[in-house]
């Protein structure tokens, strides 16, 4: 696993916890040497991510579409900077790109990509490591509400094993190391 897509907000959010998270999860993949995928944008823990990545000397690969460069949220400094139409191409993009993903707080784009690599995860698309990093309990509330989905029959018990999740870099991380893809659900 050496290349990480990272979905994360355009905002920093309420609380300078998030910053620093975002900058333990760079440092965090600085040591291990990884590459960063992620959003190409150079705002929010989106640049913050990305600048720690830079000024580690790691590579970063920004997929960002030509709506958003236009609007000037692009980050220029990123190592390959990957330019497309649409929304859509730049979310498979990513996907095609990264051999696992970590969501970090943010907004609805952050919990539609992640909801869109549990599908596809589900589904035998692709098969690999997903993780929630829950900074300050952020996505407790999510895990709830899946649990509570379980608890009411939408979603099969298997579901929960195609999400890792922890508020520890180091432990989000060595998890998805240990990833090992699940059989084929009977659904």
């Amino acid at each position: 696993m050496k290349k990480i897509t990272v979905y994360c907000g355009s905002r920093k959010g309420n609380s300078p916890i998030f910053e620093s998270a975002a900058r333990a999860l760079a440092q965090e993949m600085i040591k291990r040497d990884k590459t960063l995928i992620y959003g190409a944008g150079r705002v929010g823990l989106m640049g913050v991510i990305a600048d720690e990545m830079l000024a580690g000397g790691k590579e970063v690969v920004g997929i960002i579409p030509q709506k958003l460069v236009d609007r000037e949220v692009a980050h220029r400094g990123c190592t390959e900077l990957i330019i497309v139409e649409t929304m859509r191409d730049r979310k498979w993009l990513m996907a095609e790109q990264g051999d696992g993903f970590i969501a970090m707080p943010g907004g609805i784009g952050t919990l539609e990509e992640l909801f869109e690599i549990m599908t596809l995860n589900q589904l035998h698309y692709i098969q690999k490591p997903l993780a929630l990093y829950n900074v300050n309990g952020y996505y407790d509330k999510l895990i709830d509400f899946l649990n509570h989905g379980m608890e009411q029959g939408f979603l099969y018990p298997e579901q929960e094993g195609l999400l890792i999740v922890s508020d520890d870099p180091v432990e989000l991380l060595d998890q998805m190391a240990a990833y090992v893809p699940k059989g084929s659900s009977d659904w």
